[in-house]
């Protein structure tokens, strides 16, 4: 069942790829998007057979693959993977449709963006440590492609520092995985064989810092952010899409998945400095965006500072916010999403991004209302106010994180002030006032630039009002990863709740009321 969300986008990639010439790119376009709503209809289906109250892994595939190097193709669903694989499918069908009809070789494109599909997928299915890591690989190559001959003027740049920072990331992941099977005489890289931490603390800790550093360039987190903004300015939409909705949440589920659930004692012992990085990653971000001019660039930095709430939460390592890691993951996708998807918009039809040039955007008759009205719902979504997912996520981060680390909680509540005014600036130069002379005559948007972004901003409000439909497919998990039991697939929901009675931290939301 899991094989065919990997599958099916592959494969779809190779018939577009390779098929004859006489494929055109209105026919790749419509082959590319039947396959990825394909998929998203399947993870829906996957959805509701799930079972919320299960601790462990769900719809298992096990097969033997290469036996003689410990490797085998083995696939799991859990309450941490579940939601970034609907938030992948959603994402990617967004960002095939947002594109462009008129592109350039469209069928390398769409080939690309399926085959990237696939690979985010393994990444999140896979429950072998050395199949993770050849997923984590396959999806640098696609990435680097898409920016590098459909991105902006400086396109190789950014390309190439984004292949090298990822390229190191992966390294040191590997040789983390590659030391763990050393040290434990392991003769297969299988993920719960591993689950929950065996060695002592001084094998811990040394295993977990290349981990560390390897996803924290990939989340990424500061110091290892420089690629981030150069990538997204120079990305176009669609890719800009992916990849600040997805591909750095490969970054933060590593972080929970193996750093917590591998190496927990370890993790212990780093938690206090952790956090500390992540109130410098909120606040350099929220500061960096707060001096940007270039609307794009401006909502770059708002995702550093955004995903250093979630290295917050993973630090803590409580229940509490551990789901808030999660809501914070998904929260982040859609809203950074819908951001990128209006600046392109904006690019699209003012010709720049410049808010020392941009201005009145919201004027009724000659600028864009319609896209003003949706980018005033984002940044209020993206600042937490109450009603829209952000808002959800942040709150169960501070509420989970606070009994722990409360000096470093506090300190990042104030990037939530200061996302407040680097979006208001925003929204005030760009959108607020007389129309700029300089921008004229905008084009009229249409519905088919119109429709995503719409999308995107239902779901946020959604999730904003009911929060619970997502928190009780992920609260379970969260529950079993906190206390250390990552690999418990026997467990009950009840013995879960049950463990997390002895802690200190209440659950927000329970599965069963």
């Amino acid at each position: 069942m899991l094989s065919a969300l990997i599958w099916v986008p592959t494969i779809g990639a190779a018939i577009i790829g390779f098929f004859p010439n006489q494929m055109n790119g209105k026919r790749s376009r419509q082959i590319a998007l039947a396959i990825t709503a394909a998929a998203f209809i399947w993870s829906l289906i996957l959805v509701y057979q799930f079972d919320p109250a299960a601790v462990g892994l769900q719809f298992e595939e096990n097969l033997p693959w290469l036996e003689y190097l410990g490797l085998s193709y083995r696939l799991g669903l859990d309450g941490l993977s579940l939601p970034l694989i609907l938030l992948n499918g959603l994402l990617t069908l967004i960002a095939l449709y947002s594109t462009n009809e008129a592109i350039s070789r469209p069928r390398f494109y769409y080939a690309l963006i399926l085959l990237l599909n696939g690979g985010v997928a393994g990444a999140f299915l896979a429950q072998d440590l050395l199949l993770f890591f050849l997923f984590y690989e396959v999806e640098l190559i696609p990435l680097y492609l898409l920016i590098a001959i459909w991105g902006g003027a400086r396109r190789g740049y950014a390309a190439t520092k984004f292949l090298l920072y990822t390229a190191i990331s992966g390294i040191l992941i590997l040789a983390s995985f590659l030391g763990l099977v050393w040290l434990t005489h392991a003769d297969s890289f299988a993920y719960q064989a591993f689950a929950g931490g065996s060695l002592p603390l001084k094998s811990q800790l040394l295993l977990l810092a290349p981990l560390l550093i390897g996803f924290a360039i990939k989340t990424p987190i500061v110091p290892f952010h420089t690629w981030l903004p150069d990538a997204h300015v120079e990305a176009s939409t669609p890719i800009s899409v992916m990849l600040a909705g997805v591909l750095l949440k490969l970054g933060t589920y590593g972080l929970l998945r193996f750093g917590v659930g591998l190496f927990p004692d370890a993790w212990a012992y780093w938690a206090p400095w952790l956090a500390t990085v992540a109130v410098v990653s909120v606040l350099y971000g929220a500061f960096s965006a707060i001096s940007q001019t270039d609307m794009k660039k401006m909502v770059a930095f708002s995702s550093v500072a955004h995903m250093g709430y979630i290295l917050l939460a993973c630090a803590a390592n409580t229940p509490v916010s551990t789901v808030g890691a999660v809501f914070q993951m998904v929260s982040h996708g859609l809203i950074s999403a819908l951001l990128f998807l209006l600046v392109g918009v904006v690019y699209k039809k003012a010709g720049t991004r410049d808010l020392r040039v941009l201005h009145g955007l919201l004027n009724p008759e000659r600028g864009l209302p319609m896209i003003g009205s949706l980018m005033v719902l984002a940044v209020m979504a993206s600042a937490g106010i109450p009603g829209m997912a952000g808002f959800i996520a942040e709150f169960i981060i501070f509420r989970g994180s606070l009994p722990v680390f409360p000096v470093q909680t506090l300190l990042s509540m104030i990037g939530t002030g200061l996302t407040a005014v680097y979006f208001l600036l925003l929204i005030n130069k760009a959108f607020f006032g007389r129309l700029s002379e300089q921008v004229v005559n905008l084009p009229p948007v249409q519905w088919s630039d119109r429709i995503p972004a719409i999308v995107l901003a239902v779901f946020v409000v959604i999730l904003g009002l009911l929060p619970s439909g997502l928190v009780a497919y992920s609260e379970t998990t969260a529950i079993a990863l906190s206390q250390g039991r990552p690999a418990l697939s026997a467990a009950s929901h009840q013995e879960a709740i049950a463990v997390s009675a002895e802690s200190d931290i209440p659950i927000l939301f329970s599965v069963n009321p």
